[in-house]
């Protein structure tokens, strides 16, 4: 059982849902900790503690809860912007508890199991909460590289039918509401609503895909979301053949690509570079490990130079008739730095109207991106002013 959870995790159904056979592939190897999922293994015990302290205090006093909190900032990785993010998560969870006209039903951590559908699947809900005819899944997304949307999200949606099926003896759920928090890219949340009976049907198509992911079977379907954290990313041949199509095709067209065609380009290009890194991260591993890669070798970067011990060479240097002001010199720290430095909401309450928001450089995106488009046209009005006076 624990081996068919490693295989179909809640987590990774986006990957084995749109490329069944990559679950076996990536099975072959290594799974690696890294340093960005340590951190938000840590943002996320004190996400629960902060959850449990507000609904459970006779279990989890302030007094109890700071303590606890105490002891992750002995980790090497702890970073005092943690407290921040959480608390963002613990303002958007009481917003919506405080505007139901009763309590509601809190479960935090809670695992769910999901096997019905997903062979062996389990996993764990950030949070659930029962009210009304509603299921509420909210789940805490620590990471500030993509951001994460909670419309058909695989994962909530599996955890939403393990709840379904655990509590339906106990709460009404035509309605589920899926949440994802993810301040570190957005203070606004992503949020999703669909029937119990649309739930149901996803399963359905779940349960189809996960038969075809545990046999091996299947076809590939590489992708710019199902690769990017693929550990077979570098190696999958179905990537490598369908981005060394893209990047040597050798069709004969117009001189001149058409707006449809760069859109086009634009969008079947996305993985290309991506491959490329990933490829040459992955040859690189395998010649520092002997192993040959035809045609290349691992070498000896431009290295650089560093003090053994700067106070000694600044003592000797001013000793020397060198003056001491001239070996230093007195930078402010970055307005981020400083926010991280002293926490969000104390900055916030004490120099949070000195700041202003620039507006960023101009930036290609997606359709799908919920940002608004901007143009550099002048309108009229703009142009010419206000004429009526």
């Amino acid at each position: 059982m624990s081996r068919a959870h490693a295989l179909l995790s809640a987590s990774s159904a986006h990957r084995w849902m749109a490329c069944p056979p990559s679950a076996k592939l990536e099975a072959k190897l290594p799974d690696t900790t890294s340093e960005a999922a340590a951190e938000g293994t840590l943002a996320h015990k004190v996400c629960e503690l902060k959850l449990q302290n507000y609904f459970d205090t006779t279990n989890m006093s302030k007094r109890k809860m700071n303590a606890r909190i105490k002891k992750l900032k002995e980790d090497p990785l702890w970073q005092e912007e943690i407290i921040g993010h959480a608390d963002t998560y613990l303002d958007c969870i009481k917003g919506l508890a405080i505007s139901f006209d009763s309590a509601p039903s809190v479960l935090i951590e809670e695992k769910v199991d999901f096997s019905k559908w997903v062979h062996g699947g389990f996993g764990t809900a950030d949070c659930l909460m029962f009210h009304g005819d509603t299921l509420h899944v909210i789940d805490f997304k620590y990471g500030k590289g993509v951001p994460v949307s909670a419309e058909k999200n695989p994962q909530l949606m599996l955890y939403a039918l393990g709840a379904a099926q655990e509590y339906s003896m106990i709460y009404s759920m035509d309605r589920i509401h899926l949440v994802i928090v993810q301040p570190r890219i957005s203070a606004e949340v992503s949020e999703w609503t669909i029937t119990l009976d649309e739930l149901l049907q996803f399963g359905e198509t779940a349960r189809e895909k996960a038969m075809l992911a545990l046999s091996g079977s299947g076809e590939f379907n590489p992708g710019e979301a199902q690769c990017r954290f693929c550990r077979a990313r570098a190696t999958c041949r179905a990537r490598a053949d369908k981005n060394v199509k893209l990047a040597f095709a050798t069709e004969k067209k117009p001189d001149q690509l058409t707006p449809e065609e760069i859109g086009e380009y634009l969008q079947q290009g996305e993985d290309v570079a991506r491959w490329l890194s990933d490829l040459k991260e992955y040859a690189l591993k395998e010649s520092l490990l002997g192993h040959e890669i035809t045609g290349y070798k691992a070498v000896e970067g431009r290295g650089s130079r560093a003090w053994t011990d700067m106070d000694k060479a600044f003592d000797i240097l001013i000793e020397s008739g060198t003056p001491e002001e001239m070996l230093y010199e007195r930078k402010p720290l970055t307005l981020a730095q400083v926010e991280k430095l002293v926490g969000k909401k104390d900055f916030a309450a004490a120099v949070g109207d000195l700041v202003e928001k620039k507006p960023g450089k101009p930036t290609l995106v997606p359709k799908s991106d919920k940002r608004e488009a901007i143009t550099n046209i002048v309108s009229a009005e703009e142009a010419f002013g206000d004429t009526e006076n």
